[in-house]
């Protein structure tokens, strides 16, 4: 099968259960992620972040539309200063345990799967970014963390 990168959006980050989310959505349509999947997939989001630990409160999402009936959401959280919580859903995808091929049926995985090759950049760029703002400075810098994004292009666009 012939490999191409996909194309990466990035919006602004949103608040969710008292967690500041950044949002990558990764597609192959150039139209993007349709607005009914985005509204399921954010409505999971709560049950996929750990419970605060005195880390600042920052996770990252991938929301990815595969090329057939399947949506997935992949979500990393900071905790413990510096390790990186996941917790990902899918929806239309009954091979991951979907109970049907609806892309909008957003189900909680059990999988120890962490990221396709289109998910995973954003990794890299996360990693980075928090060392960068939180790690490295004598003063945590959340809102600096909040706004160093993966520049949009195609998943394997990196600077």
């Amino acid at each position: 099968m012939p490999f191409t990168e996909k194309l990466l959006t990035v919006f602004e980050p949103i608040e969710v259960s008292g967690r500041h989310i950044k949002r990558y959505h990764v597609t192959a349509d150039p139209a993007g992620i349709a607005p009914e999947v985005q509204e399921a997939a954010y409505a999971m989001l709560p049950k996929l972040l750990p419970e605060p630990d005195g880390t600042p409160p920052a996770t990252f999402v991938v929301l990815h539309r595969g090329g057939d009936d399947g949506a997935y959401l992949n979500a990393y959280s900071w905790a413990w200063d510096n390790v990186l919580h996941f917790r990902g859903a899918a929806a239309g995808q009954p091979v991951l345990g979907c109970p049907d091929r609806d892309p909008t049926h957003f189900v909680p995985l059990d999988r120890p799967w962490i990221g396709c090759v289109w998910e995973l950049p954003p990794i890299l760029h996360e990693r980075d970014a928090w060392v960068r703002h939180l790690l490295t400075p004598q003063v945590p810098d959340l809102t600096a963390y909040l706004a160093d994004t993966m520049p949009e292009g195609t998943t394997g666009d990196r600077p």
